[in-house]
């Protein structure tokens, strides 16, 4: 009998959840075991402000460590964690279908951002959020905070905060919907590069069942979007912890990507949109940077380098 194949996750519940849900799907591509691998990333130890220990990459190296010197066959992260720039010796072998990629509030008695009472307090680990909501509400406190989902939604629900910020698609996947007063209009705040989706790293030289199975998973439409996105984000060079915001759609061959650079004092954003042949995604999105470069999103966007755990 085969080995089992090797998945390496994070140890947290929302962690588990989307690796186990591609653990799932890969088994029964292959027909034959597949297990979870917990890898402890310093970014799940360390409380330190992520912007002190190097950002939202924290949560991926050591699972791409456990890859490279064959501990796991498979790794899966967020997509929004994952760095622009490529790992030598790795692949994104898969990028499955995309869960709703907008941010959630989830506020004591079922309040909006509209109708948040003055001074009610939001916590959010990232500063794209935390720009974004003083755009919209700059009498609101924003409240730095660290933490899985149930310890944030546990902050609202022990009174210590009114409100926080997530990601509707965690929420979705760890059902916890029921949580959420309000799926915030990208118009309003611009969810992160790459939220809501997976990213399913392997090594080059995985086994050919393997990566024919892993292929299987993959979503062009997700993949295609997600690709502009990070396009926009690397040739910003700001990381993929920075203050900005992107989201890209597909329709037939066209992919459309909008972008909002947001500013620390809650300033109106630099935004804009671009769209082009959904195989030309990385440059759809590298012409919108270059656009926003030039109308100043460098300085507004390079002070931000620390994201949320989630």
């Amino acid at each position: 009998m085969s080995p089992p194949v090797r998945v390496g996750t994070r140890r947290s519940p929302l962690a588990r959840r989307q690796s186990g849900d591609v653990a799932a799907a890969l088994e029964q591509r292959l027909g034959r075991p597949v297990e979870l691998v917990e890898v402890t990333t310093r970014g799940d130890v360390d409380s330190s402000p992520l912007v002190s220990i190097g950002g939202a990459g924290v949560f991926v190296s050591a699972l791409r460590e456990a890859l490279l010197d064959g501990r796991v066959d498979v790794a899966v992260h967020s997509l929004k964690d994952l760095p622009t720039a490529p790992a030598d010796g790795l692949t994104l072998a898969a990028v499955p279908g995309r869960e709703d990629p907008r941010d959630a509030l989830c506020a004591r008695d079922g309040h909006t951002l509209a109708t948040l009472p003055a001074g009610a307090s939001v916590g959010t680990g990232s500063p794209r959020r935390a720009a974004a909501l003083r755009g919209v509400r700059d009498d609101l406190v924003v409240a730095d905070i660290r933490g899985n989902v149930d310890t944030r939604l546990g902050m609202v629900a022990d009174g210590l905060l009114d409100a926080v910020l997530l990601a509707c698609a965690g929420l979705a996947r760890l059902e916890r919907e029921s949580a959420i007063t309000e799926r915030v209009d990208p118009q309003v705040m611009m969810p992160a590069p790459g939220q809501g989706a997976l990213a399913v790293e392997a090594r080059e030289d995985a086994a050919l069942d393997l990566a024919e199975a892993l292929l299987g998973l993959d979503d062009g439409a997700t993949r295609a979007a997600v690709t502009a996105e990070r396009g926009l984000l690397a040739a910003l060079e700001v990381g993929c912890s920075a203050p900005v915001g992107a989201l890209a759609a597909v329709d037939g061959s066209t992919v459309t990507v909008t972008a909002a650079v947001y500013s620390r004092d809650g300033g109106p954003p630099l935004s804009g949109h671009h769209h082009g042949h959904l195989d030309d995604a990385v440059e759809v999105g590298r012409h919108l940077a270059l656009t926003l470069l030039t109308d100043g999103a460098a300085p507004a966007a390079s002070p931000y380098t620390e994201e949320r755990a989630q």
